[in-house]
């Protein structure tokens, strides 16, 4: 089933702001909140879609990607669905609007917030370049990378403490990470859920640090990135690689793999969007004359009959032998652009004959041709 347009499950337009976005964002969150629908798996699931809307259209960056090219832009993971979202994945992103702690205290009042869960630390995007070719491009292609960056520590396994004595629960929070206020009120009781002041959230105190991490969970390494990047990507175009960012601290979730591309200069052929250019420069004799010529593609030559009597910049059209659409709308065409090459240096032997030809009457301009306007010159390139 294909996820529906982020716009649509918000109820906002592209050029909403991102406080209506926010606002938009928060109204689905009360509708469809698990603490309002306890049990109704529909509601969390609209709940889940709604997060991932707004964690695309909040960013920026994200939501111009996602404006250009829609779902497929995104990656092979666009919004949480690269590391399987759950109700803690959006309770710890986006603790603001959810008053800070994962309960519901900031949307009127329905209880049952303060028991979710420990808070979950997130690691830290990375951002990496990637360098194709036109036939990558043209193809899509699998890139092995290795990317420096922070990973859980081998020795504590995430957790920064020294041995499994090397922590313990949390008194005040009592290993849940949040902190319950009740309060009256004219509505009546009101519950309202924080983070815990003492463990900051984790549940947990730290007694003894692990030797390595020193009570971080976390380590300088490298790892190994299999990135799948799809057929039609351009310069500038960002992927997303969720889960391959930094690690987080004590186990949390780690971050995304952000991944810049960049396109290396073909030798031959010039990229128009989805369209390729090939100027095929001829001489006098060869356009007057006719020929066949090789013309370069990205799979390979291919022969091009050039007709007797061509004119310069005229375009012959090969369609579909451009870019694939990275939205898998088609594919473009390779348009090959013809050039007259004059020679800068004569014999006196090459003057002699072409003095000759010019006088006469083919090589004569008709005067037809003196008066057709630009229009008609344009529309004459593409016949």
């Amino acid at each position: 089933m294909s996820k529906r347009d982020y716009y649509e499950v918000l109820g906002v337009s592209k050029s909403a702001t991102a406080e209506e976005i926010k606002k938009a964002y928060r109204k689905k969150a009360i509708q469809y909140h698990p603490d309002k629908n306890p049990g109704d798996k529909a509601s969390e699931e609209k709940f889940k879609e709604a997060a991932e809307a707004y964690e695309i259209l909040s960013s920026p960056e994200k939501k111009q990607r996602y404006d250009q090219y829609g779902h497929a832009g995104m990656g092979n993971q666009g919004g949480f669905s690269g590391h399987n979202m759950t109700m803690d994945d959006i309770f710890s992103t986006f603790g603001d609007i959810f008053g800070g702690g994962g309960g519901f205290s900031g949307f009127g009042g329905f209880g049952g917030g303060g028991s979710r869960g420990q808070r979950v630390n997130r690691g830290s995007n990375l951002r990496i370049k990637v360098t194709l070719n036109l036939s990558e491009i043209a193809n899509g292609c699998e890139k092995k990378l290795k990317v420096k960056k922070y990973v859980t520590c081998d020795v504590c396994h995430g957790s920064g403490a020294k041995g499994s004595s090397g922590h313990t629960t949390c008194a005040t929070c009592k290993g849940s990470g949040q902190v319950t206020r009740i309060s009256n009120s004219i509505f009546g009781q009101i519950q309202q859920s924080s983070t815990c002041p003492t463990c900051n959230g984790e549940g947990k105190i730290i007694t003894q640090k692990c030797e390595k991490c020193y009570g971080e969970g976390l380590i300088q390494g490298e790892e190994v990135v299999t990135i799948k990047i799809p057929a039609g990507v351009g310069e500038g175009m960002q992927l997303s690689v969720g889960g391959k960012g930094n690690a987080a601290r004590r186990g949390g979730i780690p971050g995304d793999l952000l991944v810049l591309i960049a396109e290396e200069e073909h030798p031959e052929l010039i990229r128009d969007e989805n369209d390729l250019i090939y100027n095929l420069f001829l001489s006098f004799p060869d356009l007057a004359l006719g020929l066949t010529a090789e013309i370069p593609t990205i799979d390979g030559k291919v022969k091009v009959k050039v007709e007797a009597g061509t004119q310069p910049e005229k375009i012959l059209r090969l369609r579909g032998k451009g870019i694939p659409d990275v939205n898998g709308y088609g594919k473009g065409d390779l348009l090959v652009k013809i050039h007259a090459w004059v020679p800068q240096k004569l014999s006196s032997e090459e003057k002699k004959q072409l003095e000759r030809l010019q006088q006469l009457p083919n090589f004569q301009v008709p005067e037809e041709t003196k008066e057709r306007n630009f229009f008609d010159r344009v529309k004459g390139m593409f016949e």
